[in-house]
């Protein structure tokens, strides 16, 4: 373990923003974590997984740490269930990939979501009608003043949309270690009817699909509207769906006939971000190095050398247009730094 200065975290974030911490170190087992962790040496300190859902506007003036455990295990398992645990650096699709070479189900519908399994838990990933809090079973978390290890359940997580209590409650107290995931061995529950899964599915000729089919689907659909970043740089979805009111959804549909909404409950429906952000003009609009990408109004991307300021600034521009087009507020999904 190696403390560097003043590297350029270009490589580790999927925005491809060109900014400095003034030290670095990459962490590989819990001992060299707790090590780091109980230096006291630095008093600002940045956790970095994947970089994928970040946009960095800054250099960053303190100690970055990049988790890089590593290892996926079966730690128990019956007739129906299997319980596996990986680590916090472990690739989030790659994972997926075991799992589904493994014949575990629930989780084909996060195919190729980007990021690390450590950081999954923190934005409670989701997509294509699943979320991971589906799928969790519990977590293992290091408190970074006691470097003491503590598990959470799924109930303690207290998930939401897009939201745990990583993000919001002890947002920086703990650093995820382990992730252990219950996902069933026979019966798979499916999830088909989100998107144009079951289009593609039914223009496939499939009618009983395989878990191994959907998450092929799911690739597919995700690759055909999101840019990969490691061509184009981004960071997935900028945005969070909104919910609003059945009252003010009908409201909106007078003058927006084509409106799609998904049921929440019996008061709230959700809008999709992107129609919303697609309406107010700014799908495939570029400005200079960065822009809305051209295939899905929800990615935010740099062209090349754009700045983080620039990303956050044309975020705050469709956030202003869409709430003075519809009333409505949409919440950055990305931790701005």
């Amino acid at each position: 373990m190696q403390i560097k200065e003043n590297i350029s975290l270009k490589p580790f974030n999927t925005f491809g923003i060109d900014v400095s911490a003034k030290y670095y170190v990459s962490v590989s087992n819990i001992e060299e974590l707790k090590q780091i962790l109980s230096l006291k040496t630095y008093p600002n300190i940045l956790f970095l997984g994947g970089g994928s859902n970040m946009l960095l506007t800054k250099n960053f003036d303190g100690l970055v740490i990049h988790i890089n455990l590593k290892g996926i295990e079966i730690v128990s398992e019956d007739s129906n269930y299997v319980y596996v645990k990986a680590s916090a650096g472990e690739n989030w699709h790659e994972f997926v990939v075991w799992c589904i070479n493994n014949d575990f189900g629930g989780i084909e519908n996060l195919s190729l979501i980007p990021g690390n399994v450590g950081t999954a838990p923190i934005q409670n990933i989701g997509a294509y009608g699943v979320e991971l809090k589906d799928i969790f079973y519990s977590c293992e978390a290091m408190a970074t003043d006691t470097q003491q290890l503590e598990n959470f359940t799924n109930e303690t997580c207290n998930f939401g949309y897009r939201d745990s209590i990583f993000k919001n409650k002890i947002k920086g107290q703990y650093i995820i270690t382990s992730v252990i995931f219950k996902l069933t061995k026979q019966n798979h529950k499916l999830h088909i009817n989100y998107g144009s899964i079951s289009t593609e599915l039914e223009a496939m000729g499939i009618s009983n699909p395989t878990i191994q089919q959907i998450s092929k689907v799911v690739i597919a659909i995700r690759e055909s509207k999101l840019p990969n970043p490691k061509e184009i740089g981004n960071s997935g979805s900028f945005f969070k769906n909104p919910l609003v009111s059945k009252a003010h959804y009908n409201k909106l549909l007078k003058n927006f006939k084509d409106m799609p909404s998904y049921t929440v409950s019996e008061h709230e429906v959700k809008i999709p971000a992107g129609w919303l952000i697609e309406k107010a003009g700014f799908k495939g609009k570029r400005f200079g190095d960065y822009g809305v990408h051209k295939n899905q109004a929800l990615v935010l991307v740099n062209y090349g050398n754009a700045k983080g300021s620039d990303i956050l600034n044309l975020s705050k521009l469709i956030q202003e247009t869409v709430q003075r087009l519809f009333d409505i507020s949409i919440e950055a999904e990305v931790n701005i730094l």
